[in-house]
């Protein structure tokens, strides 16, 4: 007898093939003498759409909502349903005895292999590989300690309830927001939250007054002394007090000095990664995600992305020095070395079984680094984990901090040094990887109560500065921790978001972020977030509910219930199909209306609809106004071409050979001036050039062609 194992990528279940022996390689699985492997793609199965239930529901009608099915079908997504039937077959084989789920280790990979279980109908033994790196050391430990499926039930009834949830509420208002308002509107319990605290952030820019504020600064023949204390905003008393000083001809200081030391900051969870990511290098929350998982399942450098602990449990402390010897190579071999020849003194700043969920901190994998085989990007993240891990295990930097002040009634004016004394844990990173140098800021050396010379008083006049936009990096922060967004909520309700760690997971809260953008609910500017006119309507026209933090919250604390086996799933599902009913009434029962305020005067080739200017991702486009057509055309878009005056991308307008690229400075280049530029210079290509052509060819080799879950998705983005 043989056992199936169902992995949810080709370049996982190959993993696997090779650990377990199977060489016999299929189309789309693996076989060898004890083992089948065979994977996913992603999603196999999926949620029905509504007119699966009736064929009414095709029609998007008012009178038909809400749509409340009693039993909740599933449907073979159709671009991978040639997949879905050979692991069908191969469940089905009279051989197998046994299937071994190798998806994602957690909730929707726990729901992504259950629901083709279940839909293929297959009665037979189920076992866990639960591991969070696919080398073949874990892989290998991962197979010598199984689990019994039966222990992940309930965690893939948390994940059943989630999805139906979803589905009837996102659904259900979505339809009817679009029905009501003939526009093609989406909501639901993460997006229109985060929706909201863009708004929000955009309200308080839009409403903030700049107020002066003022500070002193005292100039003596050593040193200049800064006030320090809180804002003084009115100015009379501030000229009032420099007055006093400047009738001073010296002044006495008092001098202290103290060792001082910090440590690492914690481990990377995947938002964490994804903030610093986005403010260090532009990238989205998705890039981020996609860079990691490329790292996780293709190199296998590092472990498990989606993770919200920035902790490691016990268990991984005796494979940390293996880990250490993996990365010991360029930049970090001083430091790997440094830390090699001591003992790894464990902290609980770093490693604590109650604070690791069902995966550890993204940390190093046993497996040796090829620096040459990473792409730009794909260093980039590989060099920020590296260094966050291997400062962990550093010493802490340690410094002299001297500190001269002058006290003057009750206002104080300082200056402060610092000698280093011991790197620690900053001799991993260099000089530019902090805001704040680490170098020695030497001052002049005094005694305490010596007098300086009085050569001048002076008003630093100041300004207060406006919130700043929402990045993906700031937003993202904001999901984890939404509290400034729900101050008319009490104490407990504020303690309970805390407590389930924000809007969304780890795993959603990039594709939530890239939902609203695709609706056209966003758009980007120069790295930060502003809400479109149709996302603000949206948030006038959504029910009040879905616009708070509190709602998902609320859900997820729920839902760990459930996977935790002390809530039902069907009381859970039935209680929201209850709270959909409440909520389209509010949408039906509304008086206000949705304007078209971007509608231009040019139709619709297909349907004779009035177009929509919108902003997307890659550029300006029309979309048709009729939901039901969803057309669309380019005005242009943002190409990785350079001007050759300021070298900022091109913007690439008009259609066939009347294309032309255009510059925010002015410059302005047909498509065959172009072609022919690049043509003269194809020969002397950059180091910059041969990067990016490598990276696209590494990208190419590595990506899943095929996405099924966005194909279901994009089913709901249109509504």
């Amino acid at each position: 007898m043989k056992t199936l194992v169902l992995a949810e990528k080709p370049s996982v279940a190959r993993d696997i093939a090779k650990v377990s022996n199977c060489n016999n390689k299929k189309q789309s699985y693996i076989e060898g003498d004890k083992y089948i492997v065979t994977w996913a793609l992603g999603h196999l199965v999926t949620q029905a759409a509504p007119d699966a239930y009736d064929a009414k529901y095709k029609n998007w009608n008012m009178d038909d909502l809400p749509i409340l099915p009693t039993k909740f079908k599933l449907e073979v997504i159709g671009n991978t349903s040639k997949q879905y039937h050979t692991v069908k077959t191969q469940m089905h084989r009279s051989d197998v005895n046994e299937i071994i789920i190798a998806t994602d280790a957690g909730r929707e990979g726990e729901l992504v292999a259950r629901w083709i279980i279940e839909k293929a109908k297959v009665k037979k033994k189920i076992k866990r590989l639960w591991i969070s790196s696919v080398t073949n050391k874990a892989i290998k430990e991962g197979f010598q300690n199984l689990k019994d499926g039966r222990n992940y039930e309930n965690l893939f009834h948390s994940a059943v309830a989630r999805s139906e949830a979803d589905w009837v509420v996102g659904m259900n208002t979505s339809r009817a927001l679009t029905c009501k308002h003939g526009a093609s509107l989406s909501c639901g319990r993460v997006q229109t939250p985060t929706l909201s605290m863009i708004e929000q952030r955009q309200s308080e820019i839009a409403i903030f007054k700049p107020v002066p504020y003022y500070g002193i600064v005292i100039k003596t023949d050593k040193l200049d002394l800064d006030y320090r204390g809180s804002r003084i905003f009115d100015l009379n008393k501030c000229e009032s007090i420099v007055k006093e000083i400047n009738k001073l001809n010296k002044i006495s200081i008092s001098t202290s000095k103290s060792a001082k030391k910090t440590f690492a900051s914690k481990l990377y969870d995947l938002t964490e990664l994804q903030r610093d990511a986005n403010r260090m290098f532009g990238f989205s929350a998705k890039e981020t995600l996609s860079i990691m998982q490329g790292l996780y399942e293709y190199h296998k450098v590092l472990t498990y992305p989606r993770t919200d602990s920035r902790y490691i449990s016990k268990d991984i402390v005796p494979t940390l020095k293996e880990r250490v010897r993996a990365c010991n190579v360029g930049n970090y071999r001083k430091s790997c070395e440094h830390i090699q020849r001591n003992d790894i003194k464990v902290s609980s700043s770093f490693v604590d079984d109650t604070k690791v969920s069902d995966h550890h901190a993204i940390i190093p994998t046993e497996q040796k680094i090829y620096l040459d085989n990473l792409d730009t990007d794909e260093m980039r993240i590989y060099d920020l984990v590296v260094k966050r891990f291997l400062s962990v295990l550093l010493p802490p930097f340690e410094y002299e901090q001297t500190k001269i002040t002058y006290k003057f009634k009750n206002y104080e004016f300082s200056a402060t040094g610092k000698i280093v004394k011991k790197l620690g844990w900053k001799e991993v990173y260099s000089k530019n990887d902090f805001e704040d140098d680490q170098n020695d800021i030497h001052l002049p050396a005094m005694n305490n109560g010596e007098l300086l010379s009085l050569e001048d008083v002076f008003i630093d006049e100041l300004k207060t500065k406006p919130p700043v936009p929402f990045t993906e990096g700031t937003l993202l922060g904001a999901m984890e921790n939404p509290v400034k967004f729900m101050s008319d909520s009490n104490k407990d309700l504020i303690k309970k978001i805390g407590e389930v760690g924000g809007i969304g997971t780890v795993a959603t809260r990039a594709d939530i972020i890239e939902k609203i953008s695709k609706n056209f609910l966003i758009e980007r500017r120069n790295n930060y977030l502003y809400i479109t006119s149709k996302g603000r309507q949206l948030l006038h026209l959504a029910p009040n509910d879905l616009k708070s933090p509190l709602l998902t919250a609320q859900w997820e604390q729920q839902l760990s219930k459930i996977a935790k086996g002390v809530l039902k799933k069907d009381k859970f599902v039935y209680d929201m199909k209850e709270y959909s009913k409440i909520l389209v009434k509010e949408i039906i029962d509304s008086k206000s209306q949705f304007k078209h305020d971007n509608i231009t005067t040019k139709k619709c080739p297909k349907c004779g609809d009035f177009l929509l200017d919108v902003n997307g991702k890659q550029g300006k486009m029309l979309l048709c106004k009729n939901r039901e057509c969803n057309h669309r055309e380019s005005v242009f878009r943002i190409t990785n071409s350079r001007c050759p005056n300021c070298h900022k991308k091109l913007e690439l307008h008009g259609t066939g050979d009347k294309q032309i690229f255009i510059c925010k400075c002015g410059h302005r280049e047909s498509l065959s001036s172009f072609k022919k530029r690049k043509e003269t210079g194809k020969n002397s290509l950059s180091k910059r050039d041969v990067q990016t052509y490598m990276k696209e060819q590494q990208k190419e080799q590595k990506k899943n062609t095929h996405n099924p879950f966005a194909d279901l998705l994009s089913k709901y983005n249109k509504k």
